[in-house]
C-alpha cells in the first residue's frame, strides 16, 4: 500500500504547491490516486492554514476530498498540536458529523488511549503513530487499544541519510507488530526509510507532509510528482 500524505502540519510558505483548502486538497488527492496512491493522509486546516479538527472543517474537506477521490480510504491527524486540550480534541471526534475511513494516533502523546478509544467506538480506524526515539513502542505493548489498530504507524524521525538504521532499530523494536506496519521516514531520510520499507515489503507513504524533496535533492513539483516517484520504485521491487 502506497499512501499519499498530502499536506501535514506545514504551511504554503514551505512549498508554494501544498494543499490546504477543502478543494486544493481534493484536486491534490486527486492527482495523487491517479499517479499510484491507494490511501490518503491529510491534515484539515482553516482559513489561515493551522491544522484543526474542528467538526465543521473535518466534514468539508472530507466531502470535498471523497467527491474527487471516491473509492480511496481517507484518514486524517489527531496531532495534539491540533487541540492541545484532550478533552477539548476528545470532544471534537465525538462531534464530527462527517468521519474519516481512519485516524492516526501519535502513541507518545497525552490521552492516545482515549483518542484511539473515541476512535474505535465511532468505527474510525485506528493508526497507531509510533516515532522513533519517543520510546512510543513500549507504552502501545501494554494498550488496551493494541488489538483493535488498522495499522501501525512506523515514524522514523532521523532527517539524515542514516535513516534507515535508525528504521531497522525501530522495527525489531515493534517486533511483534500488533498489526500491518507502514514505515516511513522525513525529509532528507524519507527515501531511504521508503527503499526499506519496499525492501521488506512493508506499507510505505510520501508526500508534501513527510519531505519535500526528490530522490535527487530537488524540491518537488507538487505530491503527484512524489507519489509517482515511489510508484516505480515499487514496481522495481516486484520485478524478478
Amino acid at each position: 500500500m502506497l499512501q499519499a500524505c498530502l499536506n501535514g502540519a506545514r504551511t504554503p510558505r514551505e512549498h508554494h504547491h501544498l494543499p490546504t483548502s477543502p478543494a486544493d486538497l481534493a484536486a491534490a488527492a486527486a492527482d495523487a490516486v491517479a499517479a499510484g496512491a491507494t490511501d490518503l493522509h491529510l491534515h484539515p486546516k482553516t482559513p489561515d492554514g493551522a491544522d484543526s479538527l474542528e467538526p465543521h472543517l473535518v466534514a468539508a474537506t472530507l466531502r470535498a476530498v471523497r467527491a474527487a477521490a471516491p473509492t480511496t480510504p481517507i484518514g486524517i491527524t489527531t496531532g495534539a498540536w491540533t487541540t492541545p486540550d484532550p478533552h477539548t480534541l476528545l470532544r471534537s471526534i465525538r462531534a464530527w458529523t462527517v468521519l474519516p475511513d481512519h485516524a492516526s494516533v501519535n502513541w507518545h502523546e497525552p490521552a492516545a488511549d482515549d483518542i484511539a478509544t473515541a476512535l474505535h467506538r465511532r468505527g474510525i480506524g485506528i493508526e497507531a503513530g509510533i516515532h522513533s526515539g519517543t520510546g512510543a513502542e513500549t507504552r502501545l505493548r501494554t494498550s488496551p487499544l493494541r488489538h483493535h489498530l488498522l495499522r501501525v504507524l512506523a515514524e522514523v524521525n532521523d532527517p539524515t541519510t542514516r535513516a534507515a538504521t535508525t528504521a531497522a532499530g525501530l522495527l525489531d523494536r515493534l517486533h511483534p507488530a500488533p498489526a500491518p506496519v507502514l514505515l516511513h521516514g522525513t525529509a532528507a531520510g524519507a527515501w531511504h526509510v521508503l527503499d526499506l520499507a519496499v525492501d521488506r515489503g512493508l506499507d510505505t507513504r510520501i508526500g508534501l507532509e513527510d519531505t519535500l524533496l526528490l530522490p535527487d535533492g530537488t524540491i518537488a513539483t507538487d505530491n503527484a510528482e512524489l507519489i509517482r516517484t515511489a510508484a516505480r520504485r515499487l514496481d522495481r521491487s516486484e520485478l524478478p
